[in-house]
């Protein structure tokens, strides 16, 4: 059974969020912290502060938008 993350990002270097969703959360979570990520890699260092696990990819990606607004 796959699963869909929404997560939350804050960079300890701005104190800014970084939200988004992805089928590997641990891997997207390495990438950002690697510097791999466009959006990111100048907020290094990064720390996971929330993620939730939803069943269907479309409901990981409203649950983003929603916490965007």
């Amino acid at each position: 059974m796959s699963m869909f993350y929404t997560y939350v990002l804050i960079s300890l270097k701005d104190d800014n969020l970084y939200i988004g969703w992805i089928d590997d959360l641990e891997e997207r979570f390495k990438k950002h912290c690697d510097g791999k990520v466009t959006a990111t890699k100048n907020r290094l260092p990064l720390k996971l502060v929330y993620y939730e696990a939803c069943l269907e990819k479309e409901k990981a990606i409203a649950r983003e938008k929603q916490l965007k607004t």
